[in-house]
């Protein structure tokens, strides 16, 4: 054990405050934690970075927070993997408690909000979320590619943050 961690120590240098590492351990350090890292975000969750809910913005953020203390060397190499593991872990547990219960997934994730019905707009839903004419309007020209709200059966701001639109039927 101790040989192994004699080698550890030589090839990615010191730990700590204060640790002097050269480029090539630096670069080591960082090639480690680019695999470890991508590996915690497939197995956690595959859609952490195309769901772009809150909770999966968090995760991504704070992995890359805790991870890059590892490469710089300001904290434990190891150390700082295993708090990696642990927010994977506490990821998926919340991912798959919002995917068995509908109220837990609408706690963590938030839920959708309906912006407009048969073409009428819903102010006081605008207004709580936060949603300008403006923006609507924006997404109403680039994402259901019309200029009124008149043509839209249903409008909702999801919960990733995007406005789906249902057109009416023709």
């Amino acid at each position: 054990m101790n040989a192994l961690q004699n080698f550890l120590f030589a090839l990615l240098g010191p730990d700590g405050k204060v640790a002097e590492l050269t480029l090539l351990q630096v670069s080591l350090r960082a090639l480690f934690i680019f695999i470890i890292g991508l590996a915690l975000v497939r197995i956690g969750d595959r859609r952490s970075l195309s769901e772009k809910t809150a909770f999966d913005a968090i995760f991504i953020v704070l992995i890359g927070s805790i991870l890059s203390r590892a490469i710089n060397g300001t904290a434990p190499f190891v150390t700082t993997i295993a708090a990696g593991v642990v927010l994977m872990l506490i990821h998926r547990a919340c991912a798959f408690g919002a995917c068995k219960s509908h109220a837990f997934g609408k706690l963590i994730k938030g839920r959708p909000v309906t912006l407009v019905r048969n073409g009428e707009i819903d102010r006081g839903e605008m207004r709580r979320a936060l949603v300008s004419d403006h923006d609507l309007e924006e997404d109403l020209r680039l994402d259901a590619q019309i200029e009124g709200v008149s043509d839209i059966k249903i409008a909702r701001l999801e919960r990733s943050g995007d406005i789906s639109f249902i057109k009416k039927s023709q």
